[in-house]
């Protein structure tokens, strides 16, 4: 397996299955992994020297710690414009799967699931790969990989989106294929349409980025210096759909749930943890907050996410074979864990892909029923109201988001009335952009959010 994105969710996640199969004596199949962009190079320079063994830190919800050598990945290739060692490697016949990680908004997708072709690296990607030459983002890797893969006539490859994505593996699909559509290959569209597969798949584990902390705990523990150490929650949890094109791992030794469909596991996971997870994190900075757990302790905030999961979320997803009110509680308490130190800056991030991907569905389905959604609607007001502060330079950390246009975002918050530009954003709201019962639920909710603030900031 060739895994593009080796960023600490990976390694904490799909890289220790892969550990623990080693450790099990499933030693069939070898985990390689590299970066398409040339970022984290400190990290990638340390695991190389470590052979691409790193330290997993492990934190309970009652803070008790534990450290893992990780042994998984075997070749970490380093990062070249060509990207030629990623390209050999997935175009070698023994490489079966191709999994990536390189987040949600890193797909470029609207909420009619089309390419945002306006976007400046997709397009530069689109010309590259008329002439051959790969790219930054994941579908002109994935472009350069295949075509490599079928001029070598190597077989078929399974693609494994990994990411916190609805249906991430049809819709990584469709956004590849419209991809190889614009650079006008239609022979290698019919390769990747008879020789490819993608699985959707649901992914569950609290990564914090690693903080000088970790590898300090690391080095306190295990005497070992480790600047590519990691830390995760001990949750975890991986669905795959069982839809592999040239074979798989025997995953199940190792605690994967392989399923015929992950669609319950998914919309429960994206509704009811991502959803909320969001939402502390947009009003815990509202409140002043630096931490994931002090907003999910923090009471009032607690029940913004409460009151959504309850009150919207879990009634649109019944039945359900899961225990969704246990599951609610879990996730809660999983955002409460101090030990994590999660912050609000790596969760709040990329909001104008998250509303449209995990808040969005759930308002539009209310409506769809006749039924209110003042409890969901609180998230995008939250979003709104931090909008306002990064607009005007108040939010304490640097704010990313590969989905937000700056112009489009500064021109909402400096509209005569904020609420009616921001319910009118089709990138946001797709078919609700500017729906009379839209623009009536945010403008409540954002009273609400308002006066949330103004209490705080009195505080």
């Amino acid at each position: 397996m060739l895994h593009l994105g080796l960023g600490s969710f990976h390694r904490a996640h799909q890289a220790v299955y892969f550990h623990q199969m080693m450790q099990a004596g499933l030693q069939q199949w070898t985990l390689t992994a590299g970066n398409i962009r040339p970022d984290m190079a400190d990290t990638i320079a340390a695991l190389r020297a470590q052979g691409g063994a790193y330290t997993l830190e492990t934190v309970t919800p009652a803070q008790a710690r534990s450290y893992t050598w990780i042994e998984a990945i075997k070749t970490v290739i380093s990062h070249d414009a060509a990207l030629s060692g990623l390209i050999a490697v997935g175009a070698d016949a023994n490489t079966r799967i191709i999994s990536f990680t390189v987040t949600e908004a890193g797909y470029y997708l609207d909420p009619q699931d089309k390419l945002d072709l306006n976007l400046e690296d997709l397009k530069a990607d689109i010309n590259a790969a008329k002439k051959g030459l790969p790219g930054s983002t994941i579908y002109a890797a994935l472009t350069a990989i295949v075509r490599e893969r079928r001029a070598r006539q190597a077989g078929p490859v399974t693609l494994l989106c990994c990411d916190n994505l609805r249906h991430n593996g049809d819709r990584s699909r469709s956004g590849l294929l419209q991809f190889i559509e614009q650079v006008g290959d239609a022979d290698l569209l019919a390769w990747v349409q008879a020789n490819t597969s993608s699985p959707n798949a649901m992914v569950d584990r609290i990564t914090p980025r690693p903080t000088p902390d970790v590898v300090q705990r690391v080095k306190d523990a295990t005497g070992r210096d480790d600047p590519a150490a990691v830390m995760g929650e001990s949750f975890t949890q991986w669905v795959i759909e069982d839809n592999f094109i040239h074979g798989r791992p025997d995953w199940e030794q190792v605690g994967v749930e392989m399923v015929p469909s992950v669609a319950a596991y998914e919309e429960a996971k994206i509704r009811l943890l991502n959803a909320t997870h969001s939402c502390i994190a947009w009003a815990g900075t509202l409140a002043g907050y630096y931490y994931i757990d002090e907003g999910a302790k923090d009471a009032e905030i607690r029940q913004f996410a409460f009151d959504y999961v309850t009150d919207d979320a879990i009634p649109l997803l019944q039945p359900c074979p899961l225990d969704l009110e246990k599951y609610r509680d879990v996730v809660l308490d999983r955002f409460s864990n101090p030990a994590l130190k999660d912050t609000n800056q790596r969760v709040a991030m990329d909001a104008f892909s998250k509303i449209p991907g995990m808040i969005a569905p759930t308002i539009r389905e209310r409506f769809a029923r006749g039924q209110s959604a003042d409890s969901a609607a609180m998230l995008p007001a939250l979003f709104l109201a931090y909008l306002q502060r990064w607009h005007t330079g108040k939010i304490p950390y640097a704010y990313t988001d590969q989905a937000m246009d700056p112009a489009v975002a500064h021109a909402m918050c400096e509209a005569a009335d904020p609420v009616i530009a921001f319910c009118a954003d089709g990138p946001l709201w797709g078919d609700l952009a500017g729906a009379p019962s839209l623009v009536k639920a945010i403008r409540a909710a954002f009273t609400r959010v308002k006066q949330f603030e103004t209490e705080r900031d009195a505080k």
